[in-house]
């Protein structure tokens, strides 16, 4: 064993951080891309009509490569045991020699355990510049004996130990726990005595004093943004490469108001995916959509707001448009926003608006019953082949079975028991639909 593992510590909380960390060092904050999708479809759709439009700064889905090397480098990275074996040879390497993509591969590999969970990326970062690999090869080994002096914080990353304390108690922890010091420079010591349970079990190590300088300078990489008095919000420095190029404050908390403030803002080079991150989890801190909705509308009367907002609503639609579809509230604001952008004539961002909804709108059916073919139909209906439009519903009569059902203002009829509707006239549609008394509509959401 390296000499500086044979005095490693436990203490009573299997994750030590989270007890001795202060709660401006525990917010998790993990930049990844966002899963949702971007707008690069409904841009190529209108290419050719949106002019000079600025769409700078949208994101746009990788595309698949040819390239056989690519394929090959993607199905590496996919394998799990692969990855694992990349993440060996990184922390195999001497902390002084590791690279920034050797960091990379340790930061994507680290964040998924328990014990990194409650730090900021700028911690794990440094964590993993510095952190040793020790290995123990056989099952039953003492790793610490009771009452040793600690000198690091370790994570378990394979296999598992048991501590067996003077009272005769147990406890076992398994891959992701840490044990260790806390981050102080104070003399701490073991409490039991430490065993390996299986063979080759895997830590790795980060000194005493750099756990304690890391943890204890993270203050230093944040900022906080007051507002009368009160903190709203708290930004963290990141760095994203070493030579100083990329590198900025991104959001890692704030009140529910600032984080919704925050989507018209200027966004850091190192914070770009805030706008989907917040529509992907604004749900769990705010009790409706139209909390946003109604600042929007109130933010895009400013024109220096305009294409902010719009942008933030088509990421919307593109991304998340069950928002809109099963909520008649949100059905209203998406109709409202449509007319801000024909009277301001944003003609270009109208259009990616129809595509978008067009696009993402789900096929619904609609079965209704009328007690006799002479029996009016609760609702009205305008386009037609004639006028080159589908069919689509222009009211529904209010406490009627259609409304029920979900039948509502801005359906398009796609077909009625089994009879397209895509490309009829209307008098024809009407025909159809007066004289049936069971009515199996399958209907879209096509606002515009």
């Amino acid at each position: 064993l390296p000499a500086d593992f044979t005095k490693l510590h436990l203490t009573d909380s299997l994750h030590p951080q989270v007890t001795h960390v202060s709660s401006s060092h525990s917010g998790c904050s993990i930049t990844s891309d966002s899963g949702s999708s971007s707008l690069s479809d409904i841009y190529q759709a209108t290419e050719s009509e949106t002019g000079d439009m600025d769409l700078s700064g949208l994101p746009e889905t990788a595309v698949d490569s040819e390239d056989d090397d690519d394929e090959e480098d993607i199905e590496r990275a996919s394998d799990p045991l692969m990855s694992r074996d990349i993440v060996r040879d990184c922390l195999e390497k001497d902390p002084i020699d590791r690279t920034d993509d050797d960091i990379e591969q340790l930061l994507e590999f680290m964040h998924q355990l328990p014990a990194f969970a409650n730090m900021t990326m700028s911690v794990r970062r440094e964590l993993c510049a510095v952190m040793v690999f020790a290995v123990v090869e056989r099952a039953g080994t003492i790793v610490l004996n009771d009452g040793e002096e600690l000198d690091s914080w370790s994570v378990i990353l394979n296999g598992s130990v048991e501590v067996t304390y003077p009272d005769g108690r147990t406890e076992i922890l398994c891959m992701g726990n840490s044990f260790g010091v806390s981050p102080t420079m104070e003399k701490e010591y073991m409490k039991g005595v430490m065993r390996t349970k299986v063979d080759d079990c895997q830590f790795v190590c980060i000194a005493q004093q750099d756990y304690c300088r890391i943890l204890n300078q993270v203050e230093k990489n944040m900022q906080k943004v007051e507002e009368e008095g009160e903190i709203v919000m708290v930004k963290e420095h990141r760095e994203l490469d070493r030579t100083g190029t990329r590198k900025g404050h991104i959001v890692i908390k704030g009140t529910a108001e600032r984080l919704t403030m925050h989507l018209v803002e200027e966004h850091s080079v190192v914070d770009p995916t805030f706008i989907e991150d917040f529509l992907l989890t604004y749900r769990t801190f705010l009790s409706s959509p139209m909390e946003v909705g109604k600042k929007l509308l109130e933010w895009f009367n400013d024109p220096s707001l305009r294409d902010k907002v719009t942008r933030v609503v088509l990421l919307w639609v593109n991304n998340h448009f069950n928002d809109f579809e099963g909520d008649p509230a949100m059905t209203r604001f998406l109709e409202e926003f449509e007319n801000n952008l024909e009277r301001e004539k944003m003609g270009g961002h109208l259009r990616l608006l129809n595509i978008a909804c067009a696009a993402k709108a789900k096929r619904r059916l609609i079965t209704l019953t009328k007690p006799s073919r002479e029996a009016p139909l609760p609702f009205i209906l305008l386009g037609g082949s004639e006028k080159g439009f589908g069919i689509f519903v222009d009211s529904v009569d209010f406490g009627s079975k259609a409304t029920e059902a979900g039948l509502k203002r801005g359906d398009q009829i796609l077909e009625v028991n089994g009879q397209n509707f895509e490309n009829i006239q209307l008098s024809k549609a009407m025909e159809i639909l007066r004289n049936n008394t069971h009515l199996s509509i399958t209907v879209k959401t096509n606002l515009f």
